[in-house]
């Protein structure tokens, strides 16, 4: 079996997303070997998705479960805001699928997040700040949607009231 069968099987086998790096480590490469890998992957049809946790196959990951609600929201705040968004949408136990943005000549960008705790949350807003990496809303003066994931539809209204209570704006695209 070859490197990239290898990654299919073990994508396929994992409950959680997995790191180039610790990919990169497993096969004895670098990091840049497995992206080209899953570059290739990808052209052959494989769904791979990259999220600051890592790889998945889509079919496989926790977020698929049945019995999930799911709401795409529209919602407006400044960048130094970002950590209490989602922590608030994690601590409810709302799990953030994606941000994204429309930009007036390329059209939307979309990002897979796969937020589910405050570990995910505090990771990804310490790797913006160690990289001084804009966020996708700074695209779009505030602007951005989200896909959120809930075992109840009362666990996301919950957190979008406590957003709109800290004077963010919020559209429910519902």
């Amino acid at each position: 079996m070859d490197r990239r069968d290898e990654l299919i099987r073990i994508m396929q086998e994992s409950e959680n997303p997995m790191t180039g790096t610790d990919l990169a480590q497993r096969f004895g490469v670098t990091r840049q070997v497995i992206v080209q890998d899953i570059a290739v992957l990808r052209a052959k049809g494989f769904a791979i998705v990259a999220t600051p946790q890592g790889y998945f196959q889509p079919k496989t990951h926790p977020h698929h479960r049945s019995g999930r609600v799911f709401r795409s929201i529209t919602i407006s705040h400044t960048p130094e805001q970002t950590e209490k968004e989602l922590l608030t949408f994690v601590d409810a136990g709302v799990e953030v699928l994606d941000v994204s943005v429309d930009h007036p000549i390329y059209g939307e960008f979309v990002a897979s997040l796969m937020f589910s705790s405050r570990r995910d949350v505090l990771h990804f807003t310490k790797s913006v700040k160690e990289h001084k990496a804009p966020l996708l809303l700074s695209l779009s003066g505030g602007m951005h949607r989200h896909t959120l994931a809930a075992k109840e539809e009362q666990m996301i209204d919950e957190a979008i009231q406590e957003l709109k209570n800290c004077g963010m704006i919020i559209l429910d695209d519902r």
